[in-house]
C-alpha cells in the first residue's frame, strides 16, 4: 500500500547548515517525519543555523523550526507528534534498521562515503563528491557554487571538491578561517562580531587565528572544540550583514529544493 506524502520517514544523516537547509526545506514542505542523525560532539561552524546545536542545547531553532534531541523511537514519535524534527546522536546511522526510512539523505558533505549504501532505503540521495549515483546511492546532488549547483546527478558523481570556497563580496579564501594546528580551540569571540583585517579571533594551543578581511563574523566553531591542523573553524562575511548570521544560505536553500525534487520525483506518482 503506497504511503502519502507526509507519513514519509526521512532521515537525514549530518546536522550542519547544508543538511538543516534540506531538513528545513522539507518541513516547509509538510514532510513531517524527519530524523537527523549526528555525531556526539558537532563542529558546525554556522551553529546558529545548524540543527546540530540540539546534541548539546537539547533543542535548536532555525528560522521558526524547532529541532529537538532524541534518544530512543520512543522520543522520535513525541518530537514528531509535537511538529518538531528529531536530531539523535548516530555517526554510523545505526537508526536505518529501527527507523526503515522511505528516504535517507546524507549530507554530512565529508567529501567521502561513511558508510552510506544505496539498500539504506527505497531513495538513497547524497549531497556532494565521495558518491556515485547507481552505486552507494541513487541521486548525487551537485554541491558545487556554479551554474550547476543543485543539479540531480542520476549516473555518475558531482564534481571535485575545488578547495576554493565560494566567493562572497569578492572573497574566497581569505574570509574562511581555519585552525593553525591540532588542539583545543578557544575564543573571546561570537558570532555577530564585527572585526577588522588583523584582529585575533582565537587561538589553538599557542597558535594565533586572526580575521584576514573585514567583516561580521557568520559562523564561529564552538569554544573548547578539538580541531585538527587545517579545519574549517569560522567564516568572516565581508557584507557585514547581521542578519546573515540567522538565516540560511542561497546554497543550503538550493541543496534543500534539489533534495525535494528528488523526493517528489520518486513519491509524487
Amino acid at each position: 500500500m503506497r504511503k502519502e506524502l507526509r507519513e514519509l520517514v526521512i532521515l537525514i544523516r549530518g546536522g550542519g547548515e547544508m543538511a538543516t537547509g534540506v531538513a528545513v526545506r522539507l518541513y516547509r514542505s509538510n514532510f513531517r517525519r524527519i530524523l537527523m542523525l549526528e555525531t556526539a560532539s558537532p563542529l558546525a561552524v554556522r551553529r546558529r543555523v545548524s540543527f546540530c546545536e540540539a546534541i548539546i542545547e537539547e533543542s535548536m531553532t532555525v528560522e521558526g523550526i524547532e529541532a529537538v534531541r532524541v534518544a530512543d523511537e520512543h522520543e522520535i514519535q513525541a518530537a514528531w507528534d509535537a511538529g518538531r524534527i528529531a536530531l539523535r546522536v548516530d555517526p554510523t546511522a545505526e537508526s536505518v534498521k529501527s527507523s526503515r526510512p522511505d528516504v535517507l539523505i546524507d549530507a554530512i558533505l565529508a567529501k567521502r562515503n561513511l558508510g552510506t549504501s544505496i539498500t539504506d532505503a527505497p531513495l538513497v540521495v547524497a549531497l556532494g563528491p565521495g558518491f556515485t549515483a547507481g552505486g552507494e546511492c541513487h541521486v548525487v546532488v551537485e554541491t558545487n557554487r556554479g551554474h550547476n549547483l543543485g543539479r540531480l546527478i542520476r549516473s555518475g558523481s558531482a564534481e571535485a571538491d575545488t578547495g576554493i570556497p565560494g566567493n562572497i563580496g569578492g572573497h574566497t579564501k581569505e574570509r574562511v578561517l581555519r585552525a593553525p594546528a591540532a588542539g583545543y580551540f578557544t575564543t573571546g569571540r561570537s558570532i555577530g562580531d564585527h572585526v577588522r583585517k588583523g584582529e585575533l579571533i582565537g587561538q589553538v594551543g599557542g597558535d594565533l587565528v586572526t580575521a584576514r578581511i573585514d567583516g561580521i563574523i557568520r559562523g564561529l566553531i564552538k569554544p573548547g572544540s578539538l580541531v585538527t591542523t587545517g579545519l574549517k573553524i569560522g567564516d568572516i562575511d565581508p557584507r557585514d550583514e547581521a542578519a546573515y548570521c540567522d538565516t540560511i544560505s542561497e546554497k543550503a536553500r538550493a541543496l534543500g529544493g534539489a533534495v525535494l525534487e528528488a523526493i517528489l520525483t520518486k513519491y509524487n506518482r
